[in-house]
């Protein structure tokens, strides 16, 4: 099965959080007593629930949302009912982000309320097949509940921060210059501190992941893994014509919620260009073909993928030729 390796590897992930936050918290409870954790899992708690409940109207504003009836769109609404049918989920709600960026993405808190979002720009560049694949990507991280997990698991790395901020401020002011108080509390807060750059690594992890897990679902929708390749290659180019500084500060803060990373698209069109053998703008089965066979990532690509919320793109279209 395409998703069982990348299940293990999600699991693996999940497991490791939990042992950090495990660990963080049982350092505090040898210090403060065993009260404290259950102050902070109540804090953990109160952040997941207010990201859920205000998240999608956040989503919605930043990346000018418009939902879209049928009747203006009957073909984007035909793809998304048809794949919702195959992936055996409800159909999400339909809209059009407008936004410069090339893009697709879904979110919501749940399989019922999920919506599903193209860019204006996405729609005009992509063929139908494409595009279709592109909507299989999506549709499958709500068949995964990849918005809820994501959400879930970002909640460690704040608690770790939490934990940092209010230990390194209680042991500097509150502990004062005294031994007894202020050093532990300092040394707790540096704990803190390395768990939280550990778990934000393990969460950057998670997304990528899920990134391969959402290929893999739309292939499974589509059959079609070149027009996936084709359709991040295109969203690529189509970033990578886009002033930088611009796209920095407007999306920034958004950048899981690409398909592809804007922020690193001129880099990653240098190394895709590779795949596109007759210079045509696409990706075919035949060249996807032979870049999975012949592309590599080097050493420093895969260093700085670490600190990425999507996968290096080389490593991806890879990933996809191997489903062929």
């Amino acid at each position: 099965m395409r998703t069982a390796g990348l299940s293990l590897r999600m699991g693996f992930a999940v497991l490791l959080l939990f042992a950090v936050i495990y660990a963080l918290l049982a350092v505090i409870a040898t210090y403060m007593g065993a009260g404290t954790p259950i102050t902070y899992a109540v804090i953990a708690f109160a952040l997941v629930a207010v990201q859920f409940f205000i998240g999608p109207k956040i989503v919605e504003r930043s990346m000018r949302v418009r939902y879209v009836s049928e009747q203006e769109q009957p073909e984007l609404h035909r793809m998304v009912t048809e794949l919702a049918m195959k992936a055996g989920i409800p159909k999400p709600r339909v809209g059009i982000s407008e936004v410069p960026i090339p893009n697709a993405f879904a979110f919501g808190t749940s399989k019922k309320t999920a919506r599903v979002c193209v860019t204006r720009s996405l729609m005009n560049m992509l063929t139908r097949d494409e595009l279709e694949a592109v909507l299989g990507h999506e549709l499958s991280h709500i068949k995964h509940s990849d918005m809820v997990v994501i959400t879930a698991l970002s909640v460690i790395p704040m608690i770790c921060y939490f934990i940092y901020f209010s230990f390194f401020w209680s042991g500097l002011f509150g502990g004062g210059r005294n031994r007894e108080g202020g050093l532990p509390m300092m040394a707790i807060a540096v704990i803190a501190f390395v768990m939280y750059f550990i778990s934000n690594l393990i969460v950057l992890y998670a997304s990528r992941v899920r990134e391969y897990y959402a290929d893999a679902g739309s292939v499974e929708l589509t059959n079609k893994p070149h027009e996936l390749a084709s359709a991040l290659y295109k969203m690529i180019y189509g970033s990578a014509g886009l002033k930088q500084e611009k796209v920095k500060k407007e999306f920034g803060s958004m950048r899981a919620f690409f398909a592809a990373d804007p922020m690193t698209a001129r880099n990653d069109l240098k190394d895709l260009r590779a795949a596109d053998l007759d210079r045509n703008g696409k990706i075919d089965e035949y060249e996807l073909r032979v870049f999975a066979e012949n592309a590599s990532v080097s050493r420093t690509d895969r260093a700085m993928e670490l600190f990425s919320t999507h996968p290096n793109p080389v490593s991806r279209v890879k990933k996809l030729g191997s489903y062929l």
